[in-house]
């Protein structure tokens, strides 16, 4: 079992990519996941689904766009668990879809807080802890749409870009401190953001996607379950494609 007796948080953990990785976790023998959301019964109600026995789950509500909130996610795990030592940053939102000059300043401050300024707080808030253990595992979920852009999602294209960014410079800070640090892009996920998409932007980003379909959040989540385990132990600071073919470079 790839993840056995390790503690992980994963960030927007109530629903989609988040959930499923979660559950992934759960299913490698991981001895905690910490499930970090802003939405309080949805977050709940996963750390219930997933383990009804509440031994190896536990729901820390976590507004991302929020440095305390991260050091407090952390501390509760602590606690609870004893280590850490995986840290999924996942919460993430596409934004109101439009062209660059409707884009609304404050869309665009809301975007960049929770896609980027909750990945840095995420990191800053478990840095000492890894650092100390000498391990540490972080996986960033960034987006084909930082490599490529995708049109009518300008903001989100242009945040998930810094995630990825963020992830190569971070991952050279500590490389040397048993720290490994990467994330991966996914092209079209089944997930509940597309919901915050028109059809024709869906319809642009699948048309993309040799293999002709949206990806499933468990796909991402095995990703994910690799990146964050010992099995991972030569790589850092790379960008991991999901993509159904979109990516090929």
């Amino acid at each position: 079992m790839p993840l056995q007796g390790r503690v992980g948080i994963i960030t927007g953990a109530a629903r989609g990519i988040g959930r499923a990785c979660a559950d992934a976790f759960l299913r490698s023998r991981a001895a905690g996941v910490a499930i970090a959301d802003i939405d309080e019964a949805a977050g709940a109600e996963a750390a219930r689904a997933l383990d009804p026995t509440g031994e190896r789950t536990l729901f820390v509500p976590a507004d991302v766009t929020r440095r305390a909130d991260h050091d407090h996610v952390v501390s509760r795990t602590l606690e609870r668990f004893g280590r850490l030592d995986i840290l999924v940053n996942n919460a993430g939102i596409a934004g109101r879809p439009g062209t660059l000059e409707t884009q609304a300043e404050g869309e665009l401050d809301r975007i960049w807080a929770i896609n980027v300024k909750g990945v840095y707080f995420a990191c800053q808030a478990a840095h000492a802890h890894f650092v100390k253990a000498g391990y540490g595992r972080i996986v960033n979920v960034a987006s084909i749409a930082g490599k490529e852009g995708n049109p009518g999602l300008a903001p989100y294209s242009m945040t998930k870009a810094a995630v990825i960014g963020l992830t190569k410079a971070y991952a050279k800070e500590v490389a040397q401190s048993g720290i490994l640090d990467n994330s991966v892009a996914p092209a079209v996920i089944e997930t509940d953001i597309l919901k915050q998409v028109t059809p024709q932007v869906r319809e642009y980003m699948v048309s993309k996607i040799p293999m002709g379909r949206t990806g499933r959040p468990e796909e991402v989540a095995e990703l994910v379950v690799f990146l964050s385990s010992e099995r991972l132990s030569f790589s850092t600071g790379s960008c991991y494609d999901i993509s159904g073919g979109r990516a090929t470079y």
